[in-house]
């Protein structure tokens, strides 16, 4: 046992009992709140903000980024039209068939084929087919009808025939975030991220944690929430030196003018990543490797399902470049697309094309229009209860703009997070949300679930959840000492034990 911490006796198990620091720093971080709102809130589409001009800091942020590379980035820029233009009649003809389809006992296994990793790696999507007994997940969704049910307050959007709900803390919820095959998948998912220098990195992605996200229930014929192309984890922050790095950050080639040498799989880079500079509601804060969902129901291409971009580094330097170039002639004339019509903007403006402080990058047609989004963004897959949908944290997506099926499409949102000091942090926050009942930190303030009928406490999710689903919601320590750890992996397990309060 390790000489720095207590024992004590909690439910008749042996566990380790927190230290002063859990206790105070769980008190300071339960009044840190954004402000109320839903999910209309992280995204200008939804709520009705029109895209324009930023603030003039941004001129001189673009101006900065590619300053003694431009002519590198205009030839980089004449690349990449003319592969997109060979990538998009590509996607055309594949459609959905281009997302692999992985099983998740092959995952459990250990013996996924190379050829569904290197589709993975290079379209950043997939459908893994049975992470949760079907009949599980089928009654992980009655307990959540139930849930609302008994709780008719619970916020959601839009007010009058919801379809996201502002639920955080269901049994539903807490149970498939800590499942073991949840847990087991986001360390696959993880395992395929490197880091640049050395095993001395301060990142684990053997040690997976939760991270608190809403919930769908999509019901038949809906169209309210049609959320379009877009990309979580920050918009202005992308081009920002204190959010992606700038210059020298995570996507320091494509400013060089090298857009083929991004490396969207290195983790390193991304450890100093801020994603949420203007405190967004619902803007994420921690860094999720992939994000994705659990299916409860069953979902197919236009029923309430999801789209994706397959083309992920090409797409990501595409929307990283396209602020810098301007028509010559407008969209109306056949030689709109040519590349010969896109002259780098001789003086920069404060146009950063699908981006607002404080909400989420969203893309479209007009804005990007050579990634011809009516073709490239594909249906995934049909998907039963049970299964689990992941997508690369730059990946653009989007929901069908309506649900034409008969029932429902029922998901939770569960991404991949690793264990790195940032989450840590993060994590001290969320467990502290969910002691008082408060939404998820990264989300809207309000009074949350704290008086909603049903909702688990935390000596009772203690029951129901095994060690490393404990670990995992920052109700038990993480072991640094067990073999085969590097020891950046070690490191951050003691770093993160001492944020979560459980030595001095």
């Amino acid at each position: 046992m390790n000489r720095l911490l207590r024992p004590c006796l909690v439910s008749l198990r042996l566990v380790y009992c927190p230290s002063r620091t859990f206790h105070s720093t769980t008190a300071t971080q339960a009044a840190t709140h954004k402000r109320a709102g839903d999910i209309s809130d992280a995204f200008s589409s939804l709520s009705g903000q029109e895209f324009a001009p930023l603030e003039p800091e941004y001129a001189s942020i673009k101006a900065q980024l590619i300053a003694g590379n431009e002519d590198k980035v205009v030839a980089s820029w004449r690349r990449l039209l003319a592969e997109l233009n060979t990538d998009v009649e590509r996607v055309k003809r594949l459609g959905s068939s281009i997302v692999p389809e992985i099983d998740f006992k092959d995952v459990e296994s250990g013996t996924v084929s190379g050829e569904l990793l290197r589709r993975y790696k290079e379209t950043g999507i997939a459908v893994i087919r049975g992470v949760v007994d079907e009949q599980e997940a089928k009654e992980w969704k009655d307990g959540l009808s139930t849930y609302i049910k008994e709780n008719p307050q619970t916020k959601a959007f839009p007010a009058h025939n919801p379809q996201v709900f502002e639920l955080y803390w269901s049994r539903a919820q807490l149970l498939a975030r800590a499942h073991p095959n949840l847990l087991h998948t986001s360390r696959f998912l993880m395992s395929l991220w490197h880091t640049t220098s050395s095993t001395s990195t301060p990142l684990s992605t053997k040690h997976p944690l939760t991270y608190a996200d809403r919930l769908r229930i999509r019901l038949p014929g809906d169209t309210s929430f049609a959320l379009g192309p877009h990309i979580d984890g920050g918009s202005v922050e992308r081009w920002h030196p204190s959010g992606y790095g700038g210059r020298t950050g995570v996507y320091s080639p494509v400013w060089r003018g090298n857009w083929e040498s991004f490396d969207p799989w290195d983790a390193e880079v991304r450890l100093r990543v801020v994603s949420d500079l203007h405190a967004g509601v619902g803007a994420c804060s921690a860094f999720r490797m992939s994000q994705g969902w659990l299916a409860l129901s069953t979902a197919r291409a236009g029923q309430g399902s999801l789209r994706v971009n397959p083309l992920l580094v090409k797409t990501t330097a595409y929307f990283l470049l396209r602020p810098f170039f301007r028509p010559l002639v407008g969209h109306d004339d056949p030689t709109y697309l040519h590349a010969d019509n896109w002259a780098l903007e001789h003086v920069p403006s404060a146009w950063l094309h699908g981006a607002a402080p404080g909400r989420g990058m969203e893309l479209s047609p007009a804005l990007h229009p050579h990634l011809q989004l009516a073709s490239t963004m594909v249906a995934m897959p049909d998907v039963q209860p049970g299964d689990y949908v992941a997508w690369h944290c730059d990946t653009v997506h989007a929901v069908d703009a309506q649900h034409t099926g008969t029932s429902d499409a029922s998901v939770l949102y569960i991404p991949a997070c690793p264990l790195t000091e940032a989450n840590a942090r993060y994590l001290v926050r969320q467990r502290a949300a969910f002691v008082s009942g408060e939404p998820s930190p990264d989300f809207g303030g309000g009074g949350g679930e704290g008086a909603h009928v049903g909702r688990v406490q935390v000596a009772e999710l203690e029951g129901l959840i095994e060690a490393d689903g404990r670990r995992a919601v920052g109700l038990e320590m993480w072991d640094g000492e067990e073999e085969g750890l590097t020891p950046g992996e070690r490191e951050v397990c003691w770093r993160a034990n001492k944020i979560l309060g459980y030595y001095d």
